[in-house]
């Protein structure tokens, strides 16, 4: 495995072990690292529980290496920068509330900030935190359709159930976004589909999450199948005590189903 260091590193990367398969799942908003420099300008305490993190995903995810599967997750906050909106900042959504490339509030509307980031902050950041993630996420999808002749991106994700200014209550377990039909192939995303049908799980596709920047923006790249994965957190843990959830019965429970959807999936490629 491959953990790549550095205070500004914004990013990890876990190596497939044995043969590589042609499969990346990136994980954009695990990261909990927030610079005391830029934490200090939180609003309020709340916001150093960091809400709006897809808690734990780089755990939940960590048996990837063993399928020949090769992940990268962020290191940092979103608050810092969002890896999964686009550099220009522009909306994924006309219309909707959502948050930006540095989110000035969170998903049920709080300020996330006391004085917010002017331009110059928020290009620093973007030249820090989100062009080299995103470095990293291209030349890794390159490499990988060079080896294989294509490349299947899995953007992973998830999300607390309770109603907020972009979401009524999220009452499914998985929400799979492909920009309808857009970013990849049926047998993809109806795989996926199908194998967390079969475990139980409430499944929808493109509502109302179609699939961010990340899935979009890759997803129209040659020879490349991109799906975004949006969890409920409740599948996995108590969304109450996101701190503990590795220790909730439910996530080993999820991490296996998750294994064996993936392998399953991509015993068709």
């Amino acid at each position: 495995m491959q953990e790549s260091q550095g205070h500004e590193e914004p990013f990890v990367i876990r190596d497939p072990q044995g043969e590589a398969l042609p499969v990346l799942v990136n994980i954009p908003h695990t990261g909990t690292r927030v610079p005391e420099g830029i934490s200090r300008f939180f609003a309020s305490e709340a916001m150093h529980s960091l809400p709006n993190t897809d808690w734990h995903l780089h755990e939940l995810y960590d048996f990837l290496p063993e399928l020949g599967v090769t992940t990268l997750h962020a290191v940092y906050s979103r608050f810092v920068i969002d890896l999964n909106r686009a550099p220009e900042n522009q909306p994924l959504y006309p219309g909707r509330f959502e948050t930006g490339l540095v989110p000035t509030h969170t998903f049920s509307g709080e300020p996330v900030w006391s004085h917010e980031p002017d331009a110059e902050e928020i290009e620093r950041r973007r030249q820090l935190y989100h062009a080299p993630y995103h470095a990293q996420l291209k030349a890794m999808l390159e490499r990988i359709r060079e080896r294989h002749g294509r490349a299947v991106l899995i953007d992973a994700h998830s999300i607390a159930s309770v109603p907020t200014r972009i979401n009524d209550e999220l009452l499914n377990d998985i929400y799979l976004g492909d920009q309808e039909g857009k970013t990849c192939e049926e047998w993809l995303i109806g795989g996926l589909e199908a194998g967390f049908q079969a475990a139980g799980l409430k499944v929808v596709r493109n509502y109302p999450f179609k699939g961010g920047y990340i899935t979009r923006h890759y997803g129209a790249m040659e020879n490349v199948d991109a799906v975004q994965i949006e969890m409920t957190q409740r599948t996995y843990m108590n969304e109450a005590d996101p701190i503990n959830g590795p220790d909730h019965e439910r996530f080993d429970r999820t991490r296996q189903i998750l294994r064996a959807v993936i392998q399953d999936v991509v015993k068709s490629l």
